[in-house]
């Protein structure tokens, strides 16, 4: 019998996940990850992870499984935590989901799982595993879960073969309801229950309080420019070399001061990220003002109106090669070699033809049409049908 260690999270997709396994076989030990006890920084007047640690332990018992608790907040604020507010000081926008995945629930809690005899690890994840054999090698892939809704592969994104090797996604043949159908059919607390919104395994964290209790607020102004401003018809430069062109089409527009009329003020170019519409409290627009680039470094934020205001698309982003990660390792692109993909700028947002160039200074993905906030500190992945091939950091 494999062992299998399910990371339940008091959510109905990993208690289903844990029932599918228990039925196909396996020997199913449940355990809780603790991320969080600083009560320093105040989340929220609830206390979720008790309300979930009930609700997993629940579980465990309905099953007939071993269940623990593991405490791993020391290394979830170290790795995680610090990162985002690192990254947010920095003028950048980081997804803490994907972090947790590829630093806390597979590599932390899978050295745990290991440690105690596992042959695999599993999660409530809506994604799929394949395998194929190159070159008597065994492949492992990333494959989108059935359901179309829900897939969650986005969030796998920086795993690598050694951790999908001893990975395992039982819910990822299921839609959502069919998962909440099972969970509802085994009597499981968990059937009804909302899925949570907050930080990966926290709970509830309403970002802009958690990063002001940590970055101090600074008074700065709002800047709107307009859709016709002449940056927006600057004639391009013409280029000997494809390299210069990526690079210079990759390349944010710079914005002064003087290029627009001051609408307003914020507390702090840090709290806010590109394409966001919501806290700006500025009022009296024809249309609603977006978000085209923040300036941490003079505390300047960059409005423009509308949805297709021309300072929120660009057709191209780069990733430095240190932060170039690819799953299917083979696939790996050359120095000057190309290769036709899906990608994709953030959950759930539908895939989108691109081509990825790798040059000497990086990996530079140019979409065939251009793309509304592409947002550095924010992840890209690239798929071909169903697979999810690599990701990267958008610089």
């Amino acid at each position: 019998m494999k062992r299998v260690v399910v990371g339940l999270s008091g959510g109905v997709d990993s208690s289903v996940a844990a029932y599918l396994l228990k039925e196909q076989g396996y020997e199913v030990i449940g355990l809780f990850m603790k991320n969080w006890h600083d009560d320093s920084v105040t989340i929220s007047d609830e206390c979720p992870w008790l309300e979930d640690s009930n609700d997993a332990l629940l579980v465990a018992e309905k099953l007939g499984i071993p269940f623990q608790t593991v405490d791993l907040s020391e290394q979830y604020k170290e790795r995680i935590v610090d990162y985002m507010f690192n990254e947010y000081k920095n003028g950048r926008t980081p997804n803490p989901d994907v972090l947790c995945n590829r630093e806390i629930k597979f590599d932390v809690f899978m050295k745990i799982a290991l440690s105690l005899g596992a042959d695999y690890v599993a999660t409530g994840h809506y994604c799929r595993k394949g395998t194929l054999e190159k070159d008597g090698k065994e492949i492992y892939q990333l494959l989108a879960g059935v359901d179309g809704n829900k897939d969650q592969s986005y969030f796998l994104c920086q795993l690598s073969q050694e951790q999908l090797a001893k990975s395992l996604f039982p819910i990822g043949e299921l839609t959502k309801p069919q998962v909440r159908e099972i969970a509802a059919q085994m009597d499981l607390v968990t059937a009804e229950k909302k899925d949570s919104q907050g930080l990966c395994f926290i709970g509830k964290v309403r970002l802009p309080e958690f990063l002001q209790q940590q970055l101090q607020p600074k008074e700065g102004i709002i800047i709107e420019i307009a859709a016709d401003d002449s940056i927006y018809s600057l004639p391009k430069p013409k280029f000997e070399l494809k390299e210069d062109q990526l690079e210079f089409e990759a390349q944010p527009l710079s914005y002064t001061s003087s290029m627009g009329k001051i609408v307003g003020k914020h507390q702090g170019a840090h709290y806010f990220t590109i394409g966001q519409r919501k806290g700006l409290n500025v009022g009296g627009t024809k249309e609603g003002l977006f978000i085209i680039a923040t300036d941490v470094e003079n505390n300047i934020i960059y409005t423009g109106q509308g949805a297709s205001h021309p300072g929120l698309f660009r057709k191209v982003l780069k990733i430095m090669s240190h932060e170039v990660h690819w799953i299917r390792e083979d696939l790996r692109l050359k120095t000057n070699e190309t290769m036709k993909v899906m990608a994709r700028i953030r959950y759930r947002q539908p895939l989108q033809n691109a081509t990825l160039h790798h040059t000497k200074d990086g990996l530079y993905v140019v979409f065939d049409e251009p793309q509304s906030a592409i947002t550095p500190g924010q992840f890209v992945s690239w798929h071909l049908g169903e697979e999810l091939l690599g990701s990267g950091v958008i610089s």
